[in-house]
């Protein structure tokens, strides 16, 4: 495999990530850059290690990945969203002020850089079927999610300070449509 079609396909396996990171800073209004950077670290660091793990598990366990990497995927994004919107209308139909949460704790990036990188264990498994470096793969995909993390984070702070109360409906509807994209894509339903 080429460097071309490595950083191709680098750039494919972050956008998941790149959406939750937009969607994040659409709804967390008082997210720090610092806040921001870690997220996307470790957005980064899971993209980067789960194709690690998916060529030491080699063969072996790659039709159990590929049966069910998409309904987990998709249970966690939509399951994350859902939540979001349902306290977004909650508080749309409440007259208290906005309580929009002023960071992400530790354990909402932990389950979303989970649902993110389970395609990129797939990915893994293919990679060394190819005898691709999976080292340099590995850590040239950590590297360019987390560069495209730090951009989604930038483009969600800005548009999340011009819609205001309605960017937590956003934000949600983002990651419930991209746990929909997933499972579809994999069930042959879309692209």
């Amino acid at each position: 495999m080429t460097m071309g079609a490595l950083i191709v396909l680098a750039l494919g396996l972050s956008m998941d990530a790149f959406a939750v990171s937009v969607s994040n800073s659409l709804c967390c209004a008082g997210l720090t850059k610092r806040q921001a950077v870690q997220a996307s670290g470790a957005y980064g660091l899971f993209q980067g290690l789960m194709p690690l793990l998916g060529c030491l598990a080699g063969t072996l366990f790659a039709a159990v990945v590929q049966q069910w990497d998409h309904w987990l995927a998709f249970i966690l994004l939509a399951f994350i969203g859902g939540k979001m919107l349902i306290e977004a209308i909650r508080e749309m139909r409440s007259n208290e002020p906005e309580s929009c949460p002023a960071s992400l704790s530790g354990k909402q990036i932990l389950v979303q850089a989970v649902a993110t990188s389970i395609d990129a264990l797939a990915v893994g498994v293919s990679l060394a079927a190819l005898s691709v470096n999976i080292w340099s793969a590995s850590a040239l995909i950590a590297v360019i999610t987390f560069a495209c993390c730090l951009v989604g984070h930038a483009i969600g702070k800005r548009f999340g300070r011009m819609l205001g109360k309605k960017a937590e409906i956003l934000g949600g509807t983002i990651l419930v449509l991209l746990g929909v994209k997933i499972l579809t894509e994999h069930l042959g339903l879309w692209g």
